[in-house]
């Protein structure tokens, strides 16, 4: 029964990357690849931010939102921005067009996500003898990382890679980049600053999610239009 617990909450935590990579054409312009390498920058950045939070945030015992730390991590967390730039932009990618480029990095770098931040602790937890419903939710909480992930991938597609968009769109693609990008912020806030238990916050993120990604897709849509 365990084991079986543990396959359910990885197949809700990874399966929704290979649906949405069979579901969208990346499948057809065979993108395996083009996901690696994303997944690859991810790895990259997120040694580097290691490496920054090591550096410049002290250790505390404490549990409560501490609003100096949580602004430098914010900031750390922003190189996540710059690890997507240089995906975005400086790698070559064959057989792929730009409408699907982003899709590629987002899908790579949600999944390198999962991978490092979940599967080590699903492995552990969810083969426990004591069923616990956190597994499950942090599945959830992975899907929503990867709408926010695409997302975040399609508005820098949109600021670094399209010229010809309305100028009138441009303040709200850099305010919903910046909100998507400052998400893991506001959700330690409500954890640790107003105190929500992790169903909350969970249900928070997917519906933020839906939101971000029903905006994503109007200003996608915008830009895509002939000026």
């Amino acid at each position: 029964m365990t084991l079986f617990h543990f396959f359910n909450c990885a197949a809700l935590t990874f399966g929704p990357h290979a649906v949405y990579y069979q579901a969208t054409p990346l499948s057809e312009y065979d993108t395996v690849g083009s996901c690696i390498r994303a997944a690859l920058v991810y790895l990259g950045t997120t040694l580097i931010k290691l490496v920054c939070l090591a550096t410049f945030l002290h250790g505390t015992e404490s549990e409560g939102f501490d609003f100096t730390q949580e602004i430098l991590k914010a900031l750390i967390g922003f190189l996540d921005v710059a690890g997507l730039y240089f995906a975005l932009t400086q790698l070559t990618y064959r057989n792929i067009s730009q409408t699907h480029k982003f899709q590629a990095i987002g899908l790579g770098w949600a999944f390198a996500d999962s991978l490092v931040h979940r599967l080590a602790p699903l492995w552990v937890g969810a083969r426990g003898l004591e069923f616990t419903w956190d597994y499950l939710l942090k599945g959830l909480e992975s899907n929503a990382n990867l709408v926010f992930t695409v997302c975040l991938a399609a508005l820098g597609s949109l600021m670094w890679l399209r010229k010809n968009k309305p100028a009138t769109l441009v303040p709200i693609i850099y305010a919903s980049a910046g909100l998507v990008a400052t998400m893991p912020s506001i959700t330690s806030y409500l954890r640790k600053g107003l105190h929500w238990d992790f169903s909350k916050v969970v249900g928070f993120e997917l519906a933020a999610s839906l939101a971000m990604a029903f905006v994503t897709w109007r200003l996608f849509s915008a830009c895509q239009r002939p000026s």
